[in-house]
């Protein structure tokens, strides 16, 4: 394990920008510094630039000499990365820069998300801009905004700006695939104004309720693995035993993305004191019938019980806290059907993302995902009819779609080919079920062909995030051969 020496990694170029985007923040959108900062470098190699109205960003350069009359190739990630940092760790997303290091051929983002998802994409786009040594015909750089928190980039972006007739969508997460498909989305959030009471009675103690230790992850990519959901986990206890305790839940605060599978949780109760000795039993109880069910899928669960010192005088009015614990603990999440027509892949799945219940607020972010628009749309109307029945009020974002797949694409049939004149072996073709943003595209640009590639990333959207430094050399050797093929 060593500090990083970006200098040192191949290709030196690629890491160049990569360390630039570790070194200058982007958070969803929040986006204005690194595409400013995009635009003036580009400006100065003498690309030509566009940003439109909501803040994507397009590089054209010319095609090389002789080539003006091959295919033109769009090169597509996005500017945003997801921010989540482990309990007691001290980053501030909006100033602080990642600080990955080097882990066994890994980069790595030890109590943060790196960001590799997807500047490892735009890295690879911008080695291409600025490279003098590749012959390719026209390429257009799209660098989108607001892909991890609705998309909303590629929603709007502009038709008619785009020129080429393909488009290498780099933006996935295992080396040796190239998916031509991914799921829709739609997300729902359900929402409630909260009523507070005064304490029933005097004495009442304030403890606090933990779950920690979960790995979280990607809440498409890693859904059907089965991992521990802290918001779950935790309603479900407070469901089933705070009544039994005659307690009160002050407040509850869970995740921190809609896409991102929640690792922790905490609830605020308030409780007798004489009571504390059967919670904390109860509480050791159920945190072993948990790591029951998640062995060998999330050993590192743990729940804690801790009393506080400070006073609190006030709770959540019971009717609210009995509807919102059931709400939650009866909702569907996770994978609700596999695919009848793609092997092993998921076609529905919801993520119960983030809750908060407290004074100033009470919602929660459910993300619903299918390889099947019209199945996005029914599973996020049942999930929120699953609230409304309780009495809590839902609304939804438009829907993201999903893509189609087209294996008789001929960008697909290049990229296929440069696999095997690169590295002498044949991609596997998938579908993956995660947003990528080029169903969304191509209802601007109906006529592009599409294909989705990346290298080896694990973790994304959960602190530990890494990506395999070899595999991002090649994602450049193909990235390259494919260009210089091109027709």
């Amino acid at each position: 394990m060593s500090q990083v020496d970006f200098s040192q990694l191949a290709p030196n170029l690629v890491w160049k920008h990569f360390q630039t985007l570790c070194t200058i923040p982007r958070p969803s959108k929040k986006e204005q510094k690194l595409r400013d900062h995009l635009q003036a470098w580009a400006e100065q190699l003498g690309l030509e630039t566009y940003v439109d109205q909501v803040g994507n960003l397009m590089i054209r350069k010319a095609a090389s000499q002789g080539k003006e009359h091959v295919t033109g190739v769009v090169l597509q990630g996005h500017l945003d990365m997801v921010t989540q940092a482990n309990s007691g760790t001290i980053h501030n997303f909006g100033q602080d820069p990642i600080r990955p290091i080097l882990e066994d051929g890994w980069l790595v983002a030890k109590d943060t998300t790196l960001g590799a998802d997807n500047g490892i994409g735009v890295a690879l786009a911008l080695a291409v801009l600025e490279s003098d040594d590749i012959s390719h015909g026209l390429i257009e750089v799209l660098l989108t905004v607001d892909e991890e928190a609705g998309m909303s980039g590629a929603r709007l972006l502009e038709s008619g700006v785009l020129k080429s007739k393909w488009l290498f969508n780099i933006d996935t997460e295992e080396w040796g695939e190239l998916y031509l498909g991914c799921a829709g989305s739609q997300d729902v959030e359900v929402h409630q104004k909260l009523s507070y009471i005064a304490a029933p009675r005097s004495g009442l103690k304030t403890v606090e309720i933990s779950v920690t230790g979960l790995k979280g992850g990607h809440s498409g990519v890693d859904i059907h693995l089965g991992r521990g959901n802290a918001n779950v986990i935790l309603s479900k206890f407070l469901h089933q035993y705070l009544f039994e305790l005659e307690a009160y839940l002050v407040e509850f605060s869970g995740g921190s993305a809609r896409n991102a599978i929640p690792r922790e949780a905490t609830a605020l109760i308030l409780i007798d004191e004489s009571r504390i000795e059967t919670l904390q039993k109860y509480v050791k109880n159920y945190e072993n019938q948990c790591l029951q069910k998640l062995r060998g899928i999330d050993d590192r669960l743990k729940i804690n019980v801790e009393l506080k010192e400070q006073t609190v005088t006030q709770a959540i009015h019971p009717q609210q806290q009995t509807s919102w614990l059931s709400a939650l603990a009866t909702c569907p999440y996770g994978v609700a059907k596999m695919s009848d027509v793609l092997d092993n892949v998921v076609e529905t799945s919801n993520n119960i993302g983030v809750v908060q219940l407290n004074q100033q607020q009470a919602k929660a972010l459910i993300m619903v995902r299918s390889m099947v628009n019209r199945e996005a749309e029914r599973f996020a109307q049942e999930i929120a009819a699953h609230f409304n029945k309780a009495g809590i009020a839902s609304e939804f974002t438009p829907l993201v779609s999903g893509w189609t797949p087209n294996p008789d694409s001929a960008a697909l049939k290049c990229l296929q080919q440069a696999y095997q004149t690169a590295f002498n072996i044949e991609p596997h073709l998938k579908v993956i079920h995660a947003g990528l943003e080029c169903g969304i595209i191509a209802e601007h640009y109906p006529d592009l062909q599409m294909v989705s590639f990346g290298p080896d990333i694990q973790g994304a959207h959960a602190p530990g995030e890494r990506v395999k430094v070899d595999t991002v050399e090649k994602c450049w050797k193909l990235l390259v051969t494919a260009l210089e093929s091109v027709k």
